[in-house]
C-alpha cells in the first residue's frame, strides 16, 4: 500500500494512502494576521502554507481534532473544509459544521471506499491543556488512528494538539504504530497561564516515544506561529541527542512530498 505525505502548515498534513486523499486540520491562511483562539489568547501566524506544488483537488476526508482554534482551522481552511463531502471530528464540531461525523474517545467511523478495503478512523483522547486548567477552556479536542486492511507494520497514529497524559498510555495499549504523527511545538500563553505547555515539547515527544513505541515519529505542529514557544532547532537538537528519537524521527520539509 502506498502512503504519501506532505506537510503544508502547522498540523496540515496531505495523507495520500492508495490515492485516497486525506487532509488533516486545514490552516492555509498566508501569514500576518493576528488570531483570537479564544478566553483571551491571542497569536500571529508567521509563515505562509507550502501550497506551490500541491494538488488539494478530490480531497475525499478531512480529519479535524478540534475546530475552536485558529492554528488548526483558520479562515480558508474553514472555507476549503466546506466543500469537503466528510469531515471527522469532534462531537462539538459536528453541531457547528454541516459535513462533519462527531466522534467521542475510541469511537470508530468505517470508511466506504474503493480505494482502501477497510478504512477505519477512530478517535483517540487528547488533552490540550495543563492539567490544572479545566477541559472547557481550551475545549474538546481527539487525536486519530487510522486502520485498513493490508496494514502489516501498525495503524498510523496522530496525536492531535495535546501534552503526554494518561490517555497516551491507553492508545498503547491498543495499539501498535507504524506511523506516529505528533503535534509538538509547547505551545504557551504565558501571561494567562505561565509555562502551562498545551502541546508536546520535545521531553512529552520522547515520553510518547518511549510508551508507544511507533516505528517513524513524525513532529509538526512546531512553527508558524507566536504561541509556540519550543522552536524547531531547540526541537531537532534534543531529538538529535537521543538515540531513540535520533534513530526513528523523520522530518518533513513544507511542501515535499515523502513516501513511506
Amino acid at each position: 500500500m502506498e502512503i504519501k505525505i506532505t506537510h503544508i502548515d502547522t498540523a496540515c498534513l496531505l495523507l495520500e494512502i492508495n490515492g485516497y486523499k486525506i487532509l488533516t486540520d486545514p490552516t492555509l491562511d498566508n501569514a500576518g494576521k493576528l488570531y483570537h483562539h479564544g478566553f483571551g489568547a491571542f497569536s500571529r501566524k508567521t509563515e505562509n502554507p507550502a501550497l506551490q506544488n500541491i494538488d488539494l483537488k478530490d480531497v475525499d476526508l478531512i480529519l479535524l481534532s478540534h475546530h475552536q482554534h485558529k492554528d488548526n482551522f483558520d479562515t480558508k481552511g474553514k472555507e476549503f473544509a466546506s466543500k469537503i463531502s466528510k469531515i471527522i471530528s469532534t462531537k462539538s464540531a459536528s453541531k457547528k459544521l454541516k459535513n462533519a461525523i462527531g466522534l467521542d474517545n475510541w469511537e470508530s467511523y468505517c470508511v466506504e471506499t474503493a480505494k482502501i478495503k477497510g478504512l477505519k478512523i477512530t478517535a483517540t483522547p487528547a488533552q490540550h491543556r495543563p492539567s490544572w486548567i479545566p477541559e472547557f477552556i481550551s475545549g474538546k479536542v481527539i487525536g486519530f488512528v487510522i486502520e485498513f486492511e493490508g496494514q502489516e507494520n501498525g495503524v498510523i497514529y496522530i496525536s492531535g494538539d495535546t501534552v503526554y497524559f494518561k490517555g497516551i498510555d491507553e492508545v498503547a495499549k491498543r495499539y501498535k504504530i507504524n506511523l506516529g504523527i505528533f503535534h509538538v511545538g509547547s505551545v504557551q500563553f504565558r501571561y494567562l497561564s505561565g509555562f502551562g505547555k498545551y502541546t508536546m515539547d520535545s521531553k512529552d515527544l520522547l515520553k510518547s516515544a518511549v510508551i508507544l513505541k511507533p516505528e517513524i515519529i513524525i513532529p509538526i505542529h512546531h512553527k508558524g506561529w507566536t504561541h509556540f514557544k519550543e522552536t524547531e532547532k531547540v526541537l531537532k537538537n534534543f531529538i538529535e541527542k537521543n538515540e531513540l528519537l535520533k534513530e526513528k524521527t523523520a522530518y518533513l520539509k513544507s511542501g515535499k512530498t515523502y513516501q513511506f
